[in-house]
């Protein structure tokens, strides 16, 4: 394991280049204090939003603070996660946080004054010429208009906005900040540091007893926090069903879909239909037992190496290359966007102390989107540089491409274009490796992908429908609850071929994804729509490839469901679901055909 540095001490080089959105924190003061004043001109505009003239100045208005704010906010929380331990971020992400929630506040009026119209007025404003650029958002509002409350309700509800994000902050600050794993021995006796960002290294180790070492210490940390973080998450769970039913939704699940305008079908025909194919989830763990030679498979031998005395060293240089290659067939304008991300510094690339932990991609409109990583020399960094660029230059077409308004794409469909990368990434290596060993570890990598990108995040997205729907039914979340469902979860997904080790019963603690509910299924759905758009691509060529960049240029100007059915992928059929189902089959097929005899 390599030192870990402070972030005063991590090379310019492999850090983001944050003064692309603010050259100093003068600049951020001033752009903050503007916010402040503009928020005060909201009020002009209300109770007058009855004319197309008025409705498109308050929209250009609202749009002008929205694009501000969040820059001012992506600001304050990208140097917070440098370093989640250094105050003075921790008080700008503070205030960042209170801005949002004051420029939500002045605007609470909006949408309740412009839905208290008649349906008639609506709908000619819907058609008026002078408000065409905001027809979808007109739209989205009549569709929305009976989980909107009165003024006053909204008003209220802006102000505690700040509250509600309370759960995830707490969470946020204890396993980011505060939470501190004990040091293990290495497979020399030598303590080592254990850290979020080294876990899962360590979980790769070829030998045993370290994997077991470090998969106990993670999860006794979290059992001795289990009262608070249970806390934490009930708290979270218990906002979730407040706003559901102020904003007399059937339910929290169906209140998370309705934004993206996503049938609540998909979301459990995801579940139905994975649970039809874990047999192939079960057949993997028995390949998985056999080339481990083990009598029992653990969990903590789910991310060992099938591959004897085999691994991938890749340096984040030569992860770079190789994404290149791997992307070439979406063409030269995509590469020499994705060179633009290299050369600009959008990537802060290694761990620091106390930065946050895993990666993503994060912006603000106007300017080149950023990510994060904590990269390690290995084939799982290189898979997460390409995911996360995917996710940066989806931002970036659309960008460029739309109004700030319709350039929000959601979140349905931000994992479709960092998961088609992966996919391609994977067909290059595939295609272009003639060594068996090394084939093999690909076709490993690739299997685990399908093992936790569908399976495990389909096992999570079934894990917080049971929990909100127990919490709904008046059931208290108890960490003993919670782990029970958890427990019995992994049995089944896993299968009667692993040993279910009872510490895992604690890993719903440590997944951050459950402060923002019901977004995990979007990663299972991302993969499904990114097999069959790489299919595409690499079958079709050209006509595929104009249809997949129309579709990273489409942001949010539409529904997602409708984006993809456009670009060649629809996702109201269980199909893209299946499809991948059956290449995860194939995986499977030949990874047994390569180790027959053995």
């Amino acid at each position: 394991m390599s030192e870990i540095v402070k972030r005063a001490d991590a090379p310019v080089e492999n850090t983001w280049k944050l003064e692309d959105l603010f050259p100093n924190r003068k600049a951020w003061d001033q752009e903050y204090e503007e916010v402040k004043q503009l928020a005060k001109k909201a009020e002009q505009f209300q109770g007058k939003l009855n004319s197309a003239e008025t409705i498109g100045n308050c929209f250009k208005l609202e749009d002008e603070l929205s694009l501000k704010t969040e820059r001012v906010y992506v600001y304050a929380h990208l140097h917070h996660d440098e370093d989640t331990a250094e105050p003075t971020y921790q008080g700008l992400s503070q205030k960042a946080k209170k801005l949002g929630v004051e420029v939500s506040e002045s605007l609470s009026f909006v949408t309740p004054e412009i839905l208290a119209l008649p349906d008639h007025q609506l709908d000619a404003f819907i058609e008026d010429p002078k408000l065409a650029d905001y027809r979808f958002t007109l739209q989205e509002m009549k569709r929305e208009k009976a989980h909107i409350l009165g003024k006053t309700e909204e008003a209220l509800l802006a102000q505690v906005g700040n509250l509600a994000q309370a759960p995830q902050t707490i969470f946020g600050m204890l396993n980011n900040a505060d939470l501190k794993f004990p040091k293990i021995k290495d497979e020399n006796g030598k303590e080592v540091e254990l850290t979020h960002g080294s876990y899962i290294q360590f979980l790769e180790s070829p030998h045993r007893e370290v994997r077991e070492r470090a998969f106990k210490a993670v999860y006794d940390t979290y059992a001795k926090n289990k009262n608070t973080i249970a806390s934490t998450l009930s708290a979270n769970v218990n906002k979730n069903i407040f706003y559901s039913r102020v904003r007399k939704y059937p339910s929290v699940l169906e209140m998370s879909l309705y934004g993206d305008n996503i049938p609540k079908e998909v979301y459990t025909n995801l579940i139905d239909t994975i649970h039809e194919s874990l047999p192939l989830l079960h057949r993997y763990m028995k390949l998985r037992k056999k080339l481990l030679g083990v009598d029992e498979l653990h969990m903590y031998d789910l991310f060992a190496p099938l591959v004897d005395e085999y691994k991938m060293d890749i340096t984040y240089e030569d992860a770079k290359k190789q994404t290149k290659e791997g992307l070439k067939p979406l063409g030269a304008d995509y590469l020499a966007s994705l060179q633009k991300g290299y050369d600009e510094r959008w990537i802060d690339v290694y761990e620091n102390e106390n930065k946050r932990t895993g990666a993503y991609s994060w912006g603000a409109y106007g300017t080149h989107p950023y990510v994060l990583l904590n990269h390690k020399n290995n084939l799982n960094s290189m898979f997460t540089l390409a995911h996360e660029m995917g996710h940066a230059l989806h931002s970036y077409y659309s960008d460029n491409a739309l109004k700030y308004r319709d350039a929000q794409y959601t979140i349905f469909l931000a994992e479709v274009a960092s998961t088609t990368n992966e996919a391609l990434l994977m067909d290059y290596l595939l295609n272009k490796s003639t060594d068996p060993k090394e084939k093999m570890y690909l076709l490993t990598y690739y299997a685990d992908q399908f093992r936790t990108t569908v399976f495990r995040q389909t096992m999570f997205a079934e894990f917080e429908k049971i929990v909100h729907e127990r919490a709904e039914q008046g059931e208290s979340l108890t960490p003993q609850l919670l782990s029970e469902i958890y427990y019995d979860l992994n049995v089944k997904y896993h299968g009667p071929g692993m040993k279910v080790d009872k510490d895992i019963e604690m890993e719903w603690a440590r997944i951050p994804h459950f402060y923002n509910s019901f977004y995990v299924y979007k990663y299972a759905t991302g993969f499904s729509a990114a097999t069959s758009f790489s299919k595409q691509i690499l079958e079709e060529g050209q006509p595929a490839v104009d249809r997949y960049l129309g579709f990273l240029k489409s942001g949010g100007s539409d529904y997602s469901i409708n984006i993809l059915k456009k670009a060649g992928v629809d996702m109201s059929s269980p199909q893209p679901i299946r499809e991948a189902m059956s290449v995860f089959e194939e995986v499977i097929t030949e990874m047994e055909k390569l180790t027959e005899g053995k």
